[in-house]
């Protein structure tokens, strides 16, 4: 998924539903110079999203 967020940052948004978004970046990407700013958006918001995961995994650990 990395990979994708970095070459195709749009579809990096696609696949993960987050669809206002994917219309936002594939706008972004359409420009050269807009390329490198959308995929480094990619890259953070998936992990983020990784980061979002795995704090409410553990907190629904800390309650049992």
């Amino acid at each position: 998924m990395l990979i994708i967020a970095i070459l195709l940052p749009w579809l990096s948004f696609l696949l993960r539903g987050r669809i206002l978004h994917f219309i936002i970046c594939l706008i972004l990407q359409i420009t050269l110079i807009g390329w490198l700013p959308a995929a480094i958006w990619a890259v953070v918001d998936l992990q983020n999203s990784r980061a979002e995961r795995r704090n409410r995994r553990l907190i629904r650990e800390m309650r049992k």
